[in-house]
């Protein structure tokens, strides 16, 4: 199997993964998160395989954390609940953390070995994407197991009336 092919499985895998896991998941950001990662998924699948199929291909760069950001802000009054989250939901989650760093280390190898600047851009791009997720799959973990300090994080602004590194 050559580096295209494995990446096609490995999209189906996570997608596969991904539709269970959401429809297992109990907390509505949970859900949301990964139906969201869903539909990146299914869009580096059909790069990947018109890449296969010999097809040209225009490398779509998309933010996965901009469109997370809308879920987290059109769900904030659900958020403020703080409502605990499954053992089933938080071990998805650590499943879905793995997975994505397997899958950036597996896209920065194939775009090492790949010749070809289509194959080359379409990892890279892989390789950017997969990090966000792996970034919000951290993030949610993080909201859903311990939201108090999740909070206390991403509001440090408001406490300390601004950050430094801001």
């Amino acid at each position: 199997m050559n580096a295209i092919e494995l990446a096609i499985k490995t999209e189906t895998d996570a997608i596969d993964f991904y539709t269970k896991a959401a429809e297992k998941t109990t907390h509505l950001i949970g859900k949301k998160m990964f139906l969201s990662i869903i539909e990146d998924e299914k869009r580096h699948l059909k790069a990947l395989q018109a890449l296969f199929r010999g097809l040209d291909i225009t490398v779509e760069d998309v933010s996965p954390m901009a469109r997370m950001k809308t879920v987290f802000e059109e769900n904030k009054e659900f958020m403020m609940e703080r409502i605990p989250a499954s053992a089933d939901d938080t071990d998805a989650l650590k499943v879905a953390m793995e997975m994505e760093k397997e899958s950036v280390e597996f896209y920065e190898r194939a775009a090492a070995e790949v010749k070809a600047d289509k194959e080359k851009a379409l990892f890279a791009c892989l390789v950017k994407q997969e990090n966000e997720h792996f970034t919000i799959f951290s993030n949610t973990y993080n909201f859903l197991t311990d939201s108090g300090n999740w909070f206390m994080w991403k509001e440090y602004a408001i406490v300390d009336g601004g950050t430094p590194w801001a």
